[in-house]
């Protein structure tokens, strides 16, 4: 009997010791996952922060000056022949266009300039601001400027290229960034355009002010496109203005910008000079800088001149800010369709509602009110004129206007004999009418 009692003793200590067994190597396999994550997180982390500095290292070139702007921004005065356009393939021993020739440059410097300004459009003056005040940008409120024979530069950071989806983004809007292809894509936009003829530029002064955008991820924006194409995969588009972009600037300043893209937004083109492409001339204007002074309600209002023209001699599409000064120019050699003529030239406001809470966004367009309100209430495009076959600007004579949204945000045109062809637009966003 003594010996039978001890038989189910010794069973039950063998599974018991399984049990255990069996409890220790499931707890080992957890830790070891556990461990293989905590090891790959940090490898995912190290690669991306390799490749954001190999960007940086791509976007920000060695200056000859720094210029600190009060608004934090770090201006390099790059020579001009390391910016970023000259490391496109379609730029490789392009011989640039440059109005002026730097004196320190010497003849065997690559990509030197020389002077063979293009052929301004016929009619063309040099603009003056509203209250004929000269505007400026904040990093140049201390007096300082970029050396000749250099081009200002904002500088990239890393915390700029952390706010972006991914580093292969950083610096490229999203598709479906045009009016016709806006619907359901979170764009939306109240515009003055031209469509039905060749199209060889654009020009219109507009009012600067500084939208309240609700949400890191959404911007508001004022701007002129010059447009070929299909709006599919081919579009072609040119365009420059202010916008206001936490995601991309980190901050709510209105801020002059360009875009270029030969494929409806998808791997061409980019913000300003964050890709290659667009060859800066200026030593004047940093693209991406903040615009200074800024409109008020109710009071005094500031605007500024914007032309984009295809110079007839060499075919490029140059830009010209405020009274005369030529920030620079995208060659043709970078487009298909506008490397002929545009079929359409748009002006006017856009923003991006991520319909937070599933509710439209409370981002301003304009500044934040609607067209009826007039003068010195309502954001404005006025002097809308158009470059034809024979480079003469001439005004927009048959001007449509349309909003996506009208509740949230409109357009009213109207002509007189001093502002020519014109509009008022925007809105506030969310409201009773727009909820």
């Amino acid at each position: 009997m003594a010996r039978s009692d001890r038989r189910p003793f010794s069973i039950h200590v063998v599974f018991f010791f399984l049990e255990l067994l069996l409890l220790v190597a499931a707890a080992a396999n957890v830790l070891s996952a556990s461990a293989s994550n905590n090891t790959i997180r940090p490898r995912n982390e190290l690669r991306k922060y390799k490749r954001i500095r190999a960007h940086l290292k791509t976007l920000n070139r060695p200056s000859l000056k720094t210029i600190q702007s009060p608004d934090g921004d770090v201006i390099d005065c790059v020579p001009f022949h390391l910016q970023p356009a000259f490391d496109h393939p379609r730029l490789k021993g392009l011989k640039p266009m440059v109005p002026e020739i730097s004196s320190n440059m010497s003849s065997s410097t690559p990509h030197r300039p020389y002077a063979d300004p293009p052929e301004r459009p016929r009619g063309h003056e040099a603009s003056d601001l509203a209250d004929g005040e000269d505007i400026i940008q904040l990093w140049r409120t201390s007096g300082e400027t970029c050396p000749e024979g250099t081009v200002p530069i904002r500088r990239t950071k890393e915390e700029d290229i952390l706010r972006a989806s991914s580093v292969r983004r950083f610096g490229r809007k999203p598709a479906a960034r045009t009016r016709r292809v806006s619907e359901g894509s979170g764009h939306e936009h109240a515009v003055g355009y031209a469509v039905g003829d060749q199209y060889y530029g654009a020009k219109a002064s507009l009012s600067v002010w500084a939208p309240r955008v609700a949400s890191s991820s959404e911007f508001s924006l004022s701007q002129i496109w010059v447009i070929s194409g299909s709006f599919s995969s081919d579009l072609n588009t040119i365009e420059a203005g202010w916008q206001v972009s936490p995601q991309l600037y980190g901050d709510n300043s209105p801020r002059f910008f360009t875009y270029w893209t030969t494929d409806a937004y998808q791997a061409t083109g980019c913000y300003n000079l964050l890709c290659s492409g667009f060859i800066q001339t200026s030593n004047k204007i940093a693209i991406g800088a903040a615009i200074s002074p800024i409109s008020t309600y109710n009071g005094r209002q500031f605007d500024i001149s914007l032309l984009i023209w295809k110079d007839p001699s060499h075919g490029h599409w140059w830009l010209e800010f405020g009274s005369g000064v030529l920030v620079g120019y995208w060659p043709s050699s970078l487009f298909s369709h506008l490397a002929g003529h545009a079929t359409m030239v748009q002006y006017g406001g856009e923003i991006f509602n991520t319909r937070p809470s599933g509710s439209h966004t409370a981002t301003q367009m304009g500044n934040g009110h609607h067209a009826g309100e007039g003068f010195g209430r309502a954001a404005y495009f006025r002097n809308l004129q158009v470059v034809d076959w024979d480079n003469s600007l001439i005004p927009v004579t048959n001007l449509r206007v349309l909003a996506d949204h009208p509740n949230c945000y409109d357009v009213q045109a109207r002509i007189n004999r001093v502002w020519g062809s014109y509009f008022y637009f925007g809105g506030p966003g969310r409201s009773v009418r727009c909820p």
